[in-house]
């Protein structure tokens, strides 16, 4: 049951009320039903946060010149961090099109005006999935060619995608569809193409969602916590009611796994280590393009866990952050940045795991095994691709994994099945990994016979890292996992590092939450008014106060409760109310209402 409980955790009843809302807001957005008052442009908001055109002006640099819808609101701070994150570097190159990824922070003290519906739309989705409300990403597609009319001599443009949501696949795509055009037709394209966006339904989690965008319709699938990790429900355009689609789209957020891993494919292993300790991690890359790609490839690669520190895809001298995450007078923080500026390779030689890679290609030929090198190595971003680090992994190595990619690529096997093929490996690692602090983190829940109905909910008991330690003897790692190495000392230094820290809160608040959800059933299946009978007055105001706080608290957080069982406790508070005096009964209808 515990080692299922990453599967199939679930928030239990709670959800049909959002599921109700939800469904509520896929209506049609001029019908009766126009779902909780939504305004104009909430269903975009729900998106995108907005979209932004960067140019080139040889006076100011790289400058913002249009932002849609216009009323969307940027500080100067993130400005200035679209306008230098939206272009690579100048030593990269890139002549023709580009697609990459950026990642940034969102300035604090921003109210987000959006449907609360939203939030339980969030509540479904797989932990690592869900909106991190510190951060927006940015979506680029970058053109760059000769045009002689210009005083430059170039043409250079990049039509970004600002969005909470890191649904890289799906915007990379709708990116695909429209940029090409935007640069021949300008604004009243781009109007067009924001006005389709808010005739969408919303993203909700597990729904097959078809998302019309100037004259194509993609049809695509958001997961849910309750999709088996590594499992993709398949979207497919069969039947006939399809006719229309254009694109139907098998992943909204993974990228292309084997492809990204191919330059260091020898060292898959310890880099898995590396982002599941949360280690500090550099990767060099010649564009945006590999770097964003790589750096998304090695937070999935934890996955069905949340990569908790920070990641940027794609960073520059310029970014707002760029003192904090370079100084030498601390130690590299846990974050994993993608650089392409040579300068960083000087900037950064102190950090502790460099990873360079060359320009990636399909794979056509067989890697050459290459060795990992110690960081002094490093002189420039020419070094030679690979793994740069001291770090010596705690398991050993899996040579199976390799042997099997290696012969994929000797059959000439499609880029997609290897990257079926590693992710799957990743997952099992990563299960394997997690299942015994699953089961250990289980074991701390109070018995539901500790429930009483007059009582505070029980505490959960604490995590002790020495009892822990002591059941991986009979139930570790090696029931699931047939790699031998060092677990214990890798469990030791997960247990300090902040994707332990993100998960065990994650747990902890879930099991609180079940706590309170059971004891509000316990309260429901007393006799209430019999009870309230039995005391003083003032006792019975006492309990309808604290009745309607729980309501609201199952309300405001979302606790895993049936519906009926609300309906119920509403009864009840409604029964001991009617039984008290003309007096009481009218103020205690306006408390809380």
């Amino acid at each position: 049951g515990s080692a299922m409980s990453l599967r199939e955790r679930s928030p239990g009843g709670a959800v049909e009320a959002g599921e109700d809302a939800a469904a509520a807001l896929l209506a049609e957005p001029d019908g009766p039903d126009r779902c909780l008052s939504l305004l104009p442009w909430d269903r975009f908001s729900a998106w995108l946060h907005c979209v932004c055109v960067v140019g080139f002006d040889l006076e100011l640099g790289q400058a913002v010149e249009v932002i849609y819808p216009p009323h969307s609101k940027l500080t100067d701070k993130e400005k200035t961090n679209i306008c230098y994150l939206s272009f690579p570097d100048s030593n990269s190159g890139c002549l023709g099109d580009i697609q990459f990824c950026f990642r940034f922070r969102r300035s604090p003290g921003r109210k987000v005006s959006l449907c609360c519906v939203l939030d339980q739309l969030d509540r479904d989705l797989p932990v690592y999935l869900k909106e991190d409300p510190a951060y927006y990403y940015g979506y680029v597609y970058f053109r760059q060619v000769q045009d002689k009319s210009l005083k430059r001599g170039y043409f250079q443009k990049s039509l970004v995608l600002i969005s909470k949501l890191p649904y890289v696949h799906l915007f990379r795509t709708i990116l695909k569809q429209i940029a090409p055009e935007y640069f021949q037709k300008s604004e009243a394209f781009l109007e067009a193409v924001c006005s389709d966006v808010d005739h969408w339904p919303p993203p909700i989690p597990g729904k097959i969602l078809h998302l019309p965008i100037m004259g194509i319709i993609m049809k695509l699938r958001i997961p849910t916590y309750r999709d088996r990790p590594g499992t993709t429900p398949i979207v497919q355009d069969m039947h006939q009611a399809d006719a229309q689609i254009s694109v139907a789209l098998p992943t909204v957020h993974e990228v292309d796994l084997f492809r990204c891993f191919c330059p260091v494919f020898f060292h898959i292993q310890m880099l898995w280590e590396l982002v599941l300790l949360g280690e500090p991690l550099v990767v060099m890359a010649p564009s945006p393009s590999e770097s964003s790609e790589t750096v998304l490839a090695l937070i999935s690669c934890i996955s069905p866990l949340k990569y908790c520190s920070d990641f940027r895809p794609y960073f520059t001298i310029h970014d707002s952050e760029f003192k904090e995450y370079t100084t030498r007078t601390q130690a590299p923080p846990s974050v994993i940045l993608g650089v392409t500026n040579p300068f960083f390779a000087k900037t950064l030689q102190h950090w502790p795991h460099i990873i360079r890679i060359g320009d990636i290609k399909l794979p056509g030929e067989v890697p050459k095994q290459v060795k990992v090198k110690k960081p002094k190595n490093l002189k420039t971003l020419d070094s030679e691709p690979g793994v740069y680090t001291s770090y010596k992994p705690y398991l050993n190595k899996d040579e199976e994994i390799v042997k099997q990619l290696q012969k994929g690529v000797q059959q000439k096997r499609p880029t997609e099945a290897q990257s079926v093929i590693l992710r799957r490996y990743f997952l099992e690692l990563t299960e394997s990994f997690i299942i015994p602090l699953e089961r250990y983190v289980a074991s701390l829940m109070p018995l539901q016979k500790c429930i009483s109905p007059w009582k505070s909910p029980p505490q959960l008991r604490q995590f002790s890292q020495d009892d822990f330690m002591k059941t991986l003897e009979k139930a570790g790692p090696q029931l699931t996992s047939g790699l031998k190495g060092d677990w214990i000392g890798l469990y030791r230094h997960f247990l300090k590092s902040p994707n332990f820290d993100g998960w065990f809160r994650s747990r902890q608040k879930e099991m609180t939450q079940k706590l309170e959800a059971l004891h509000l059933e316990a309260l429901c299946n007393e006799n209430l008014v019999f009870w309230s009978q039995k005391h003083t007055e003032v006792e019975t105001v006492d309990l309808v106060l604290k009745l309607k706080n729980k309501l609201l608290q199952a309300d405001r957080e979302q606790l895993p409760v049936k519906t009926d069982t609300l309906k119920k406790l509403q009864t009840h508070i409604n029964d001991i109310i009617l039984a008290l005096p003309d007096d009481l009964q009218d103020i205690l209808l306006i408390t809380g209402t």
